[in-house]
């Protein structure tokens, strides 16, 4: 049987009033990965770019509009039933206030926060990046 690869991105969007603090988001509990927090975003549909697909999930899942920045990290993560490409990307959002409408949950958090809370496994190496000083891009 055959691993099932999928191409994800997600936004690294600031608190307005807190730059150490980024926007994330607790995973639907009829979900893969029930109830797990992970940074806004989704995957890269066919014939799609990264930037229109991160654009296209916020706008679906937060009902916001977000400026792309630039990308900022990469990884590749292999679960036991899934392998997923994970870009991240620097956002701002433009044009409204993110509302949890594809998660059970959103707030901002700092890295150190972020360590207490359950995240997918593919963010880790992520959070531990932010925390011990940021990320390039």
């Amino acid at each position: 049987m055959s691993v099932r690869r999928v191409r994800v991105v997600a936004a690294l969007i600031a608190a307005p009033d807190h730059p150490d603090a980024y926007l994330v988001q607790q995973r639907l509990p009829d979900k893969s990965r029930a109830l797990l927090w992970e940074f806004p975003g989704g995957k890269v549909e066919e014939g799609e770019r990264d930037e229109e697909a991160l654009v296209r999930e916020c706008r679906e899942e937060l009902a916001v509009e977000l400026e792309v920045l630039g990308k900022a990290w990469e990884t590749v993560h292999a679960y036991p039933d899934l392998e997923v490409t994970l870009v991240l990307y620097r956002g701002r959002i433009v044009r409204g206030e993110p509302q949890p409408l594809g998660a059970n949950a959103l707030r901002y958090a700092t890295p150190a926060q972020m360590r207490m809370l359950p995240f997918c496994e593919a963010d880790l190496p992520l959070i531990e990046q932010l925390a011990g000083g940021g990320i390039g891009g």
